[in-house]
């Protein structure tokens, strides 16, 4: 018996799905900004080795880097808690977000700071410039710019990721789908359609971060 295709069953509940598209970009841009806040701390204290910073760092890179975002997610979601730090189901997505971006954008954002020549940081300091003013203005423009294609990809790859935060019930797109498939049971149907809205968002996400990158950062650089 040929399969009978329904997608008006899954375009009925539009509004589930519009409302979990915009959670999922609301938890992207807002993991997006403090993880890199968190990658460029990360990234500062490992490549000049600001102690105790940078073994600190180190640590939390590899713990990160090596385990899966899901049980990250659990552990905080479930396990502080535990040790008595209450905590919802949107912050516990904000924080694995933030935190798993931040182990990654550390390495990142290190390479392009350690690719910068030296020339230039001695040529800084030659104007009598501190450590702090070379950083923002000699450093880590040229870095960013470097390693920019790179965070964007990581950034995406985070965006794709925070389906598995339907999990703790957070109520995202993922979340949405699994909602609208429990209500129509047209499972292809919903998750063709879900699949192709985390494609355009994917392309969507980078583009907007490429074009970014080009207006902020090199124009910093020029």
């Amino acid at each position: 018996m040929a399969y009978a295709f329904d997608f008006a069953s899954v375009l009925e509940y539009r509004e589930v799905l519009v409302d979990g598209t915009l959670k999922t970009l609301a938890l992207t841009a807002i993991g997006t900004v403090c993880g890199l806040a968190v990658g460029i701390l990360g990234a500062v204290s490992r490549a000049w080795k600001l102690a105790p910073f940078d073994r600190l760092f180190a640590v939390y890179v590899e713990v990160i880097r090596n385990t899966p975002f899901l049980v990250q997610l659990f552990f905080i979601f479930f396990g502080l808690p535990s040790l008595g730090v209450q905590i919802n189901e949107w912050q516990a997505a904000i924080l694995a977000v933030v935190v798993n971006l931040g182990a990654y954008t550390t390495e990142i954002i290190r390479a392009g700071i350690e690719a910068t020549p030296k020339g230039q940081i001695e040529a800084a300091q030659s104007l009598a410039m501190s450590r702090v003013q070379i950083f923002r203005h000699v450093v880590l423009p040229p870095a960013l710019l470097k390693v920019w294609p790179a965070i964007c990809s990581q950034v995406v790859i985070v965006m794709l990721g925070t389906s598995v935060c339907s999990q703790i019930a957070a109520e995202e797109l993922t979340f949405a789908a699994n909602f609208i498939q429990s209500r129509n049971f047209r499972a292809f149907e919903t998750y063709f359609v879900v699949t192709a809205i985390y494609f355009l968002l994917a392309i969507a996400v980078r583009q907007v971060l490429i074009q970014a990158g080009q207006r902020l950062i090199a124009r910093r650089t020029k």
